[in-house]
């Protein structure tokens, strides 16, 4: 029988404002309200707040609508301290009381690992630090608008338009005093459409500028921000293409957390937060407790955070990464700090690691660090790896909840869980959880 298409009817509603009052926050920090017993999401709004909105989605289980006016604000509810903040895609919680933010970020992750891990468990005390100022890099859009005018900032929230920024309160100060007079350099080139972004990043050896542009510079334009580079101390890339990178002007950038130096590139992954990294990386060796008799692997290693101190402490560390130049990188570093007891290897962590070398041998603990997508592709082959500890240090509650679920199938409790205030002022948070045979 043949089948013809159909389009699918799009649902129709009503787009008049309504108001709705909030009963409580996800974890994504967006209040929750009900219209006709249906769940609405409402950005920036705030628990037992009464606030007018317009719905921009509506689906068969729930609806998300815009903030209109806050009618009965919140005790919690505080002036944002950056004058971009309606508008900035960046930070979505400056309007919460910061003690607030901790409480509903503890909540959200004990709340989610309850639920898909089957075990409450108190929290250990969070890790918590500067609310402003903690950023060590950022990457600033640059376009040139209708009016030829050159912006440059952060992108507007569920927008690709750009919010121009001069100042951004979460931006480390080295940093931030960097943004004026570089965008004023940046105008006067002949040619400003042809330019990207700029990625800014501090390192302990000073500031780094990343200059993306998608057509050579002209001659003079090259001149005058090598110039700036060399009268502001400051280490100049420039990226003709997305993964090319060429240093004209500084040292190589390095960052020097927990014993040890790090060498890295800006196109490499670093923690944001370097105060939260240096007490979340000794809270992981004070947790995972490497003992100079074992061998430890640490799994999605990056440039070796933790994989460089675990080796100061243990008799063999293995760190295994996806990315081969990272592996190349931290192997350098592990020279570089004198460390002879520890490997890095290549793979995909997505798939079977039954045939990798590394994967034969037994350890006695075992660290994962994953992006935002988890460990769904290794965390079920951890058992077999013969570890008594496994410590999961996460940037999403809900893959590490799904991952845990895992864990304890292979015979693993949790014992210790706690939440790592990575980003202030967002929703998202880093958790770290230790599971013990």
């Amino acid at each position: 029988m043949a089948r013809f298409f159909k389009p699918t009817k799009k649902t129709s509603f009503s787009k008049k404002h309504q108001e709705v009052l909030i009963d409580r926050m996800d974890h994504h920090g967006a209040g929750i309200g009900y219209l006709n017993k249906k769940p609405v999401f409402v950005d920036g709004a705030l628990t037992g707040e009464k606030v007018l909105v317009q719905l921009t989605e509506s689906k068969a289980k729930f609806a998300k609508a815009q903030l209109i006016k806050v009618l009965t604000p919140s005790e919690q509810r505080v002036e944002a301290v950056c004058p971009h903040y309606s508008e900035c895609g960046g930070c979505n919680q400056q309007h919460l009381l910061r003690q607030q933010q901790i409480a509903n970020k503890e909540q959200a992750l004990s709340q989610l690992m309850t639920k898909f891990a089957g075990q409450t468990l108190s929290l250990s005390p969070s890790i918590t630090g500067e609310a402003l100022s903690y950023r060590r890099r950022a990457r600033l859009s640059l376009y040139q608008d209708k009016g030829r005018e050159l912006v440059m900032g952060f992108r507007r929230k569920h927008s690709k338009q750009i919010v121009d920024v001069s100042h951004c309160p979460v931006l480390d100060e080295r940093l931030n005093a960097l943004i004026p007079s570089l965008k004023a350099l940046l105008v006067e080139f002949t040619q400003p459409q042809n330019l990207g972004h700029v990625e800014l990043v501090i390192g302990d050896s000073g500031p780094v500028v990343v200059l993306r542009h998608t057509k050579a510079l002209a001659a003079s334009d090259r001149a005058q921000i090598i110039d700036f580079a060399r009268a502001n101390d400051i280490t100049l890339y420039l990226m003709p293409e997305s993964d090319q990178l060429e240093r004209v002007v500084g040292e190589q950038p390095y960052y020097a957390e927990v014993g040890n130096k790090l060498p890295f590139l800006p196109s490499h992954f670093i923690q944001v937060n370097q105060d939260i990294n240096q007490r979340m990386v000794a809270q992981a060796l004070a947790w995972l407790s490497p003992e100079s008799k074992d061998n430890v692997l640490d799994l999605f290693c990056g440039l070796g955070n933790f994989t460089l101190p675990l080796a100061q402490l243990a008799h063999r560390v293995v760190g295994v990464e996806g990315v081969q130049d990272m592996v190349d990188w931290a192997k350098q570093n592990a020279k570089l700090n004198q460390l002879n007891n520890v490997e890095f290897y290549q793979a995909n962590l997505e798939q079977d690691l039954s045939s990798m070398l590394w994967a034969s041998q037994q350890f006695d603990k075992i660290l994962l660090d994953p992006a935002r997508a988890g460990a769904s592709g290794v965390i079920d082959q951890v058992s077999a790896l013969g570890a008594s500890r496994v410590l999961y240090v996460s940037c999403n509650p809900a893959t590490l909840a799904r991952d845990s679920q895992s864990l304890i199938e292979q015979g693993y409790r949790l014992t210790r869980l706690g939440m790592m205030d990575m980003f202030p002022h967002t929703s998202h948070l880093e958790s770290m959880a230790l599971f013990e045979k």
